[in-house]
């Protein structure tokens, strides 16, 4: 159903998808605010009631699969915390690692100490994907956008609208969408920018497997990591069963202080790179080396980073890693065309990838 307009290209708008239709129901019916509760009590929980709703949701999804799972571990502490949930109950589940060659390598030699892991690879290296797609820049959502914004066709006239003006095929403005103005001036960039690594490096190795093993994958995350991991939590819970690439996530409901506290109390060993787990003044848990490990030369959510980002400290801790990203990539040309246009000036600083004050360098954790 649509309200007889047109789209952007004079059409009549496609109607709602099941997804879409699915989604309008559960907001009109009020189940997303009564899930959204239910989230915020659950994310309140002592810490002992959390592991143990947890395990009955590793319960449930080994046994509606008869066993035939595995754990999708990254080696970071989230994954790290789910692989310990795991294999408190179920020890012989295998845990699934991609190496996608942008890991650091104490991410990898962490990985290696556990038994019972499968590696993975990725088809295509980091270089050709930002070759051929372009560079994983400010988030997801907003490379996304640009690259759409970058490349107008006249089929995609309606995601170009949606991008530009956040506004939908039907002509309703919707919220998440529209790229940011601070943001805009990248369309004109002499680089592309692309939210497609992702999906090349990391998903496409598991789906493969998933067609070749049957394994269905247990994954580590938190509908506190993002707006859409929440959306996706609210619709699902921890155990999505009925979609196109079923997937477990027993710790949804957790934060990233449960993660840390986890650890620290049932003294998990971590990768060194994160360093050591200690409170802040304001009594929070934190790293006191690298805070996210995933693909070392991401650059998702750097405008966001405290100083120092996570590029200042590459630069004194892997000053090789830093050199292939900076100048081997050309990430340094790309960082000094937003410093020189973004503007927002609040957000260039973390668009410098040298520190300030440049200490001697040294191999940390070669």
């Amino acid at each position: 159903m649509h309200n007889g307009t047109t789209d952007a290209a004079g059409n009549a708008p496609s109607p709602l998808t099941d997804a879409e239709v699915k989604w309008r129901s559960m907001l009109e019916s009020g189940q997303i605010r009564a899930r959204m509760a239910e989230l915020r009590k659950r994310q309140s929980l002592p810490l002992a009631d959390k592991i143990s709703i947890s395990i009955e949701r590793i319960r449930e999804w080994h046994q509606a699969f008869d066993g035939n799972v595995a754990v999708s571990y990254s080696g970071g502490k989230d994954s790290e915390v789910l692989l310990w949930l795991v294999r408190s109950v179920f020890p012989d589940v295998p845990a699934v690692f991609v190496n996608t060659g942008l890991e650091y390598p104490e991410i990898v030699r962490h990985v290696k100490s556990h038994e019972n892991v499968i590696i993975l690879r990725p088809r295509m290296p980091f270089h050709k994907v930002i070759k051929t797609y372009g560079y994983p820049l400010i988030s997801k959502k907003v490379a996304r956008g640009i690259s759409v914004l970058k490349h107008p066709t006249d089929k995609n006239q309606n995601i170009w609208r949606l991008y530009n003006e956040g506004v939908n095929r039907f002509g309703q403005p919707v919220n998440g969408f529209k790229v940011a103005n601070r943001w805009k001036f990248l369309k004109d960039a002499p680089f592309d920018m692309s939210d497609q690594c992702c999906s090349i490096m990391k998903k496409e190795p598991i789906h493969r497997f998933e067609r070749q093993t049957g394994r269905t994958q247990f994954v580590g995350t938190m509908a506190s990591d993002s707006k859409t991991r929440e959306k996706t939590y609210l619709r699902h819970g921890c155990n999505a069963f009925d979609t196109s690439y079923p997937r477990s996530t027993p710790i949804g409901f957790w934060t990233d202080q449960d993660v840390l506290a986890c650890i620290v109390e049932n003294n998990l060993r971590i990768s060194p790179v994160y360093g050591e787990i200690i409170r802040n003044h304001s009594g929070k848990l934190h790293t006191t080396g690298s805070r996210n490990t995933g693909c070392a030369f991401c650059s998702f959510g750097l405008h966001l980073d405290d100083a120092p980002t996570r590029f200042q400290r590459m630069h004194d801790t892997h000053p090789r890693l830093w050199d292939y990203c900076m100048n081997r990539l050309g990430m340094k040309d790309v960082f000094r065309y937003i410093r020189e246009r973004c503007p927002d000036r609040n957000v260039i600083g973390n668009f410098n990838p040298e520190p300030v004050h440049k200490p001697k360098q040294m191999e940390l954790f070669s």
